[in-house]
């Protein structure tokens, strides 16, 4: 095993429900908290954690709008976000073409 390619797995986007996250964004200019909610099936205070993980490592912007029940919550990547989750997945990718 190349421990290149492990080294460059990133601690914060390879847990599973923020990898999720992190592709879902990456194919995406901006998502509402109820679409990523409903695709990757967890609950609301779960999704908040995980974004405010990757918010906290500089990943996601959390953009935020209204108060209230017509309140709004979108995300959307950093360049960092992108820089970041493109180096995991090639990582990964290297760590599976491994034999």
């Amino acid at each position: 095993m190349s421990t290149g390619a492990l080294g460059d797995l990133d601690p914060v986007i390879h847990a599973p429900k923020r990898l999720a996250a992190m592709a879902v964004l990456s194919s995406s200019d901006q998502v509402t908290f109820q679409f990523l909610k409903e695709h990757l099936g967890i609950a609301d205070a779960d999704l908040s954690k995980q974004m405010s993980a990757l918010e906290a490592a500089g990943y996601v912007k959390i953009h935020k709008s209204g108060r209230g029940r017509g309140s709004s919550t979108t995300y959307s990547l950093t360049r960092d976000g992108r820089a970041a989750y493109r180096r995991h997945r090639a990582a990964l990718q290297a760590l599976l073409a491994e034999d």
